[in-house]
């Protein structure tokens, strides 16, 4: 009986020992994942919203002190263990999803850091050229975009021991004809003009064969501007969406140009379109002449800042450049948004999209119909801004509630490669916080300013002498949106 006893207080004794030995394996590890999510969590202002992230926090202290005394007082050794397991996984779990928020926030923040323009040496396709080898002068728009085909021009000469004398023009469109008359061996071709050139050849590409390519990389340096970055109670963010496939960095003309100010005290949103057509002085590479926004930017996202902001008489503090062909693509992760269409219309471009009046409910493929239409629509280009407010609208309401957490790391993932912000994490998640600790309850306005289009009455700087399509903005309605702005960052 008592050699029993002995065997089997020595069993008990070393299953006591086990139990210890795993209870202290699992509370480093939980001490460490608790302490690292903790980190992320208050650093970012993660789950700041009703303060959970402190109630959390609290919790996983809470958690550590009495697993801590019951490994001690080797006390209730099974459920120390359970608490532990089941707090480590809690904790992991939240640990990937705060990486993730945060891997995306370096990617989209590491974007904004450079922009690309691809620059190539084009022949007609019908060219007995074959090599860059065989090309002696090239057709370019020198006073237009110099430094980039100087950068070209070098680039050739350091590479492959070339000088090519330069036959100046006033554009890539003249470059392009005189190039289709036979007045040229070759021309320059930059990337971020080429939604230009489509405008008025829509079969430029076609014509075309490219012989070298130079993809031009210009990383951003920081200036005195970024000064405007802050995380007051009134922001302005410029939303520039371009509606193109490939790298976000790329540069390219803006078609979406919405600037939201942001009043966090007051929670109010306003939207405030301006025209892709409007006809404004374009700051930085435009040299402040005049030219349709949209052209602005072609010479980089700085340059519609600066030229939004010498319209409206503001500051932008951030901004948002959106892919808007895969971005759109986010919608369909957040289970489709609704929005009221306040006018029937089938889309221009596919005809298997028909939108009745009404709350209509959109996938990816629907909002891109949507959003893209303007041929169908009474007041054509505006109404089609109206029409894009109004899903990013959607798109802001359903990403900010509860429904969307349980999908937020595919969410995560999709955003990475269609979006490009220099506002920081932090700054992201205070607004999300703010949006969801006021149950959505954020009221969201719009407005566009208007004017009177004609084509051909006014001239280009991108592109002299093309008979473009221009909207001359009215000054009523200017005057009327800077009040508006300046009443929602008055907190009125």
């Amino acid at each position: 009986m008592n050699q029993r006893s002995s065997k089997y207080r020595k069993s008990s004794k070393k299953q006591n020992s086990g139990f210890s030995l795993l209870n202290l394996t699992l509370l480093t590890i939980f001490t460490i994942v608790s302490a690292l999510l903790v980190f992320f969590l208050f650093a970012y202002n993660i789950a700041g919203f009703w303060h959970l992230n402190l109630i959390f926090a609290i919790a996983l202290a809470v958690n550590f002190l009495l697993t801590l005394i019951c490994i001690v007082t080797k006390k209730a050794k099974k459920t120390t263990t359970v608490l532990l397991v089941i707090f480590t996984l809690v904790s992991a779990l939240g640990l990937v999803g705060v990486r993730s928020a945060v891997d995306l926030a370096n990617r989209v923040n590491g974007t904004a850091m450079f922009s690309e323009v691809k620059m190539s040496v084009m022949v007609p396709v019908s060219s007995s050229v074959q090599d860059i080898s065989e090309v002696s002068s090239v057709l370019a728009p020198t006073t237009l975009d110099q430094e980039s085909i100087d950068q070209l021009i070098s680039q050739l000469s350091t590479t492959k021991g070339l000088t090519l004398s330069l036959e100046s023009t006033d554009s890539y469109l003249t470059a392009y004809e005189s190039l289709m008359a036979g007045q040229g061996q070759a021309m320059v071709l930059s990337s971020s003009y080429e939604s230009l050139l489509e405008d008025v050849h829509s079969d430029y590409a076609s014509n075309l064969r490219e012989i070298y390519s130079y993809t031009i990389t210009t990383t951003k340096q920081s200036t005195t501007e970024d000064a405007k970055q802050e995380d007051g109670d009134v922001l302005n963010i410029y939303i520039s969406g371009i509606d193109t496939y490939g790298s976000i960095s790329t540069t390219s003309r803006s078609d979406v140009n919405i600037i939201l100010t942001v009043n966090r005290k007051t929670k109010k949103i306003l939207m405030t379109t301006t025209p892709r057509d409007s006809y404004v002085p374009i700051a930085g590479g435009g040299n402040n002449q005049y030219d349709k926004l949209t052209h602005a930017g072609i010479y980089g996202v700085d340059s519609s800042i600066q030229t939004l902001e010498n319209l409206y008489g503001i500051d932008i503090n951030y901004y948002v450049k959106v892919n808007f062909t895969s971005f759109i693509n986010l919608i369909d992760q957040l289970g489709g948004v609704e929005v009221y269409n306040d006018q029937a219309f089938t889309a221009h471009t596919n005809k298997d999209y028909t939108f009745e009046v009404g709350n209509v409910t959109l996938d990816s493929a629907g909002a891109l119909a949507f959003v893209r239409e303007r041929y169908s629509l009474a007041n054509g280009d505006a109404d089609r801004a109206n029409n894009q407010m109004k899903v990013i609208k959607a798109i802001i309401d359903k990403m900010t509630s509860f429904n969307s957490i349980s999908s937020f790391t595919t969410i995560i993932n999709h955003l990475g490669s269609s979006v490009q912000t220099d506002m920081s994490l932090e700054t992201m998640m205070n607004l999300a916080n703010d949006q969801i600790e006021s149950g959505g309850n954020y009221v969201i306005t719009s407005q566009a300013i208007t004017g009177t289009g004609s084509t051909g009455q006014l001239t280009s700087y991108a592109m002299p002498s093309a008979s473009l399509y221009m909207l001359s903005i009215d000054e009523n309605s200017l005057n009327t949106a800077k009040a508006a702005i300046q009443a929602v960052e008055d907190g009125n």
